[in-house]
Order: C-alpha cells, then sequence, then structure tokens
C-alpha cells in the first residue's frame, strides 16, 4: 500500500534503503561505444600518389596542343571523330591518356609534342617573312634558325621593308588567337613619309578609311614627338589585315620612306637591338594567353 504525503498526493517512489529491494532496475547507462566505433577518425586523406603505371602519362588532348596541332577544346572534337589514332588503334574516348613513346597519329600523319617555344625579333629592312629559305634568299627565318631546336614560325607577317617587332612559336592554338580577328592584336607602328602628312587626312585615318578589302579605321594617329616633323606619324591600329598600315598612306598619295613596329600585343624593343632575338618571359606568355 502506497503512503500519501502530508499533500494527499502519493509519490509513487519508495524511499530510503527500500529502493533497492524494490524489484525495480536502476536507470540504464548508456552502452559504452564498441571498439570500432572508438577507433580515431581518420585524418584528411592526403592526395593519391601517381601509381607506377600513371608516370610520366598525358591526356591526349593536351598532347595534340602541346604538338601545336590545335587547342585542347578542339583536339576534344579531333578525337571524337575518331581521326587520332594511337599505336595503330583509333582513340575516341576523351580523357584518353598515352604513354611516353606511344606513336600518336592525326590524319594518319605521324605528330610528336614538342615544347613550345616563343621568340620574339626585331625584323632589319629586307628580310622577308616567308618561310621559304631558298638559296640567295633573305628571310626571317634565317635570324631565328638558331634561337631554338624546334621550330617556331612567324605570327603574321612583315612586309619586306617594315622593320619592327615579329612574334615566332610553335604554339598552334596561341598563333590562332592572335590572328583572329576577334581578338584585335594592338600594334603601333612608327612611320616616316616623303611628304608632310596633312591635319585632314590625319582626321580622316581617325573616322575611317575604304580600302580595297573594306572600311579601316585605325585605333590612333598622330604626329610622333613634338608634333612639329609632320613627316612622320605614329598608327596604332588592332588590324591583321596585310601591309594595312602602309596601304592606308599609299591611299592618300603618301610614299613611305621608314615604317617600324614598334608595340606588338604589348610587346616591345626594349633592349632588343635590330636583326636579334629573344625568347619571351613566362609573364609575357601568360599575359599574350589572357588576351580576349
Amino acid at each position: 500500500m502506497k503512503r500519501s504525503n502530508p499533500s494527499g498526493k502519493s509519490t509513487g517512489k519508495p524511499k530510503g534503503k527500500s529502493a533497492g529491494k524494490s524489484g525495480k532496475k536502476p536507470p540504464v547507462q548508456r552502452r559504452a561505444k564498441s571498439i570500432t566505433e572508438l577507433k580515431p577518425r581518420p585524418a584528411a586523406q592526403a592526395p593519391r600518389k601517381k601509381t607506377t603505371a600513371d608516370d610520366g602519362k598525358i591526356r591526349l588532348n593536351k598532347y595534340l596542343s602541346n604538338a601545336g596541332i590545335c587547342s585542347r577544346r578542339e583536339a576534344d572534337v579531333l578525337i571524337g571523330t575518331g581521326v587520332v589514332t594511337v599505336n595503330g588503334e583509333i582513340i575516341t574516348e576523351l580523357g584518353y591518356k598515352i604513354n611516353p613513346g606511344d606513336n600518336v597519329k592525326y590524319d594518319g600523319a605521324a605528330i610528336q609534342a614538342e615544347k613550345f617555344r616563343y621568340v620574339l625579333l626585331n625584323k632589319p629592312k629586307d628580310y622577308s617573312s616567308s618561310t621559304d629559305m631558298g638559296p640567295g634568299k633573305k628571310t626571317v627565318m634565317m635570324l631565328v634558325n638558331d634561337a631554338c631546336k624546334e621550330t617556331v614560325m612567324p605570327i603574321g607577317k612583315l612586309d619586306r621593308q617594315t622593320m619592327g617587332l615579329l612574334l615566332f612559336t610553335n604554339d598552334g592554338a596561341l598563333s590562332k588567337k592572335l590572328t583572329s580577328s576577334s581578338v584585335g592584336v594592338e600594334m603601333l607602328y612608327n612611320v616616316a613619309l616623303a611628304e608632310t602628312v596633312k591635319t585632314k587626312h590625319i582626321h580622316m585615318m581617325r573616322h575611317g578609311v575604304e580600302l580595297e578589302d573594306g572600311l579601316f579605321t585605325v585605333e590612333e594617329v598622330d604626329y610622333v614627338g613634338d608634333g612639329q616633323d609632320h613627316r612622320k606619324v605614329g598608327v596604332r591600329i588592332k588590324s591583321g589585315k596585310p601591309m594595312v598600315v602602309r596601304r592606308l598612306f599609299e591611299y592618300f598619295g603618301y610614299t613611305v620612306v621608314k615604317m617600324d613596329r614598334v608595340v606588338f600585343a604589348g610587346l616591345t624593343k626594349k633592349d632588343l637591338t635590330r636583326g636579334r632575338c629573344r625568347h619571351l618571359t613566362e609573364q609575357e606568355v601568360g599575359f599574350l594567353k589572357m588576351l580576349k
């Protein structure tokens, strides 16, 4: 029989020592974790080391890009169309990796990836931008022939009489980018003329001139230096049209005596004497690849 407390309510709980003899179990204790649960959590996994099988492997699209065939994105398209083989087998799998020494062919022709080279030349007068190094021909290829073991080609061209900066590379993707009309590489020319250039013609150049291959507008044009000598003009353009600056002045009947490209895509002739070449720095290459 339960005892009542002074308030008249039954507690329903035994008191004192009799609590242990009531037959009720003590409160259930929290079960200890198993050994497995008590193990410390593993630390964040370190980057997986390459296995021996992966050492030296390179993605096929990167290999094609390094060989100057095209960009990586374009290489994926080529691979998907089945025109690339590795050791005689057609590869269409995107992300496929090749081993050093694998025989890679594009459209039946063997290719070999080379290290990309970027060579800047300060072209002298009377050298052609042609890649044909036939007997008796003075071409720009003669001036960069010893710059590297890889074969580099000029990006764009300068006519034989024009001097100044000319960039060479075996990076096909960059070459295509810098010659694309959508990018619009900036170039600065210093031009010396036989005649005094009229101010009205300067204004017309700024507003656009209709040449034989379409309307052409300069980014900037003005007399150089203190502006006193009106036979010397600086022209800044963003165009890959051949010989466009020379044709621009000839349109107005001027005779070009000397023309020098002093800036190309942000690159200058600083410390680069006429007829000499140099390799671009990593920073300069990075800048060129960021151009849009």
